[in-house]
């Protein structure tokens, strides 16, 4: 490859990179070039066949990027980052919903003007191909969004008992915020079984058709280009047969879509971030910007883990179909608890620790989905090959917030699994046990035992003009250099209380038309 120059140079093939240039290669009249640091996708059936996306995780498409030594936390968890076209979308496990409106309305309140549930929600329907009825469904996008079929015994157990403790049957993604109820998860994939993740989807029908669209995997982006102005220029990175380095120039805007932890990764390793940590690594100081890497909010996840007593499906769309939400005091406009119904084993994090195991389990993760802990993601090293330090500081907020949920959610899954017809399906609890009753016994466990759903964010987040902290203003720019934003989960000021895939690409959506229509 040589030097080339684009009008549009986006940095990073992930879930919102790919909406963004299949959305502004649309003009003919403009260039595109998408640079991403994985493979393609395409016909990867790896990738594509979503039943068997566990897989995924810790191989060659995981970046698997370990956590700093936790203070109160699991220090032996790992970051699953997609290292593939279409990121977290081809990686994860398509679970599909609208951001709540109420979260939008939050982040407007935060500052991001613009982004609340009024001026948002639109985006969400030109993203999918919805099966479910109501108005505010978009049924002619790319991204396919049906419901999850009933087809799991032991999870209509799981429905059935969830109703007796207190959170009745509903339908997802119908308008309204659930606060208190279960459900058949709805997912972003096709009848067969494929993903619709965001290179599924945009993508593929357009590429080799489009030529004005340039996508470039296994290129490793090293540093974003900066002029002596404050100019993003283009990009550079590692050619795919690794003897060598080359650009991609942009003319009109250096769009970065690295995910949220390696998008501050980069902002830093090109001189935008927090001074002092800047050059602690001896990287020049280009835009004294603190809040780069800082704000790190990210959905921690318990479990409790039964052996069944009757044989579990052995065929499934995903394996995780099936999630609850509760609040756990009054007055919320969120859900502050989810779990995930898995059925499956999941002793990912408790073998290690002498819990016993098994072929025939299931298990529900009850998650925080509105934590008050904060981390950090900062540079080990200039070299942009070394791995970032990622510190997630889980069940760190001062008033123990975090950990009161999470304790929560541990025994509302108990009681779900005292209820008829569950208690059925249930031989023994595996873990925590039986042993494990009082608080300080449960909140060992947790600690020790806890995972991610995976869904890292905040880490370069938009706001208004006059929050110090605030990485980018609320076009998604990045303050304090010109031509250069930023779309993906890092910009969110906050985590919604739900699975965030179909929020990014949301974002996505939104970033294309204030690129393509800047507002006045």
């Amino acid at each position: 490859m040589t030097d080339t120059v684009f009008d549009y140079v986006i940095a990073g093939g992930g879930t919102a990179g790919c909406v963004l240039a299949a959305r502004l290669s649309e003009d003919p009249s403009v260039t595109v070039c998408l640079v991403e640091a994985g493979p393609s996708d395409v016909d990867d059936r790896n990738i594509l066949e979503l039943s068997q996306w566990m897989h995924l995780l810790d191989s060659g498409y995981d970046w698997d990027y370990p956590v700093e030594p936790q203070e109160k936390g699991n220090s032996f968890m790992r970051h699953a980052r997609a290292r593939v076209l279409g990121g977290c979308s081809s990686h994860n496990s398509c679970i599909a919903f609208w951001p709540p409106a109420e979260c939008l309305d939050e982040w407007e309140a935060m500052g991001a003007t613009g982004w609340g549930a009024r001026d948002t929600l639109p985006y969400v329907a030109r993203v999918e191909n919805n099966d479910a009825p109501g108005g505010q469904h978009g049924h002619s996008g790319p991204v396919r969004l049906r419901d999850v079929p009933p087809n799991d015994p032991c999870g209509v157990a799981v429905l059935a008992s969830a109703a007796e403790a207190g959170l009745p049957t509903v339908q997802f993604n119908r308008g309204a915020t659930i606060l208190n109820g279960a459900g058949w998860f709805q997912i972003n994939a096709a009848e067969n079984g494929d993903r619709m993740s965001s290179s599924h989807a945009y993508l593929h029908p357009i590429l080799g058709t489009r030529k004005n669209l340039e996508v470039r995997t296994n290129c490793w982006v090293s540093e974003l280009l900066i002029d002596d102005t404050l100019t993003a220029t283009g990009v550079r990175y590692q050619r795919p047969d690794l003897t060598g380095y080359d650009t991609a120039t942009a003319r009109r805007e250096v769009i970065v879509t690295a995910g949220a932890i390696d998008t501050p990764k980069l902002l830093m390793l090109s001189g935008i971030g927090p001074s002092v940590h800047l050059r602690e690594t001896g990287i020049d100081v280009r835009v004294d910007s603190p809040g780069v890497g800082g704000n790190l909010d990210d959905h921690v996840e318990g479990l409790v883990f039964w052996e069944a007593s009757r044989p579990m499906v052995t065929t499934s769309s995903q394996w995780w179909e099936i999630g609850l939400f509760a609040t756990t005091v009054p007055g919320l406009t969120q859900p502050d608890l989810m779990m995930h119904y898995g059925s499956v084993p999941f002793d990912m994090n408790t073998l290690r620790w002498g819990y016993p195991t098994t072929d025939n389990g299931f298990c529900l993760t009850p998650n925080v989905t509105q934590g008050r802990s904060r981390g950090t993601v900062r540079l080990r090293s200039r070299d942009f090959r070394d791995r970032p330090r990622v510190d997630p500081r889980y069940f760190t907020d001062p008033e123990g917030h975090d950990e009161t949920v999470m304790l929560a959610g541990i025994r509302l899954a108990r009681t779900i699994a005292e209820h008829e017809p569950l208690r059925g399906w249930v031989a023994r609890e595996l873990a925590p046990g039986p042993a494990a009753v009082s608080d300080e016994e449960l909140l060992d466990y947790v600690h020790k035992t806890h995972n991610t759903v995976y869904h890292p964010a905040g880490t370069a987040r938009m706001g208004s003009i006059e929050d110090p902290l605030a990485v980018l203003d609320p076009q998604l720019r990045v303050k304090g250099v010109q031509r250069l934003r930023v779309v993906d989960a890092s910009a969110m000021p906050k985590l919604p209380s739900v699975n965030p895939n179909i929020t990014v690409m949301t974002m996505a959506e939104k970033c294309a038309d204030l690129i393509r229509k800047p507002p006045r």
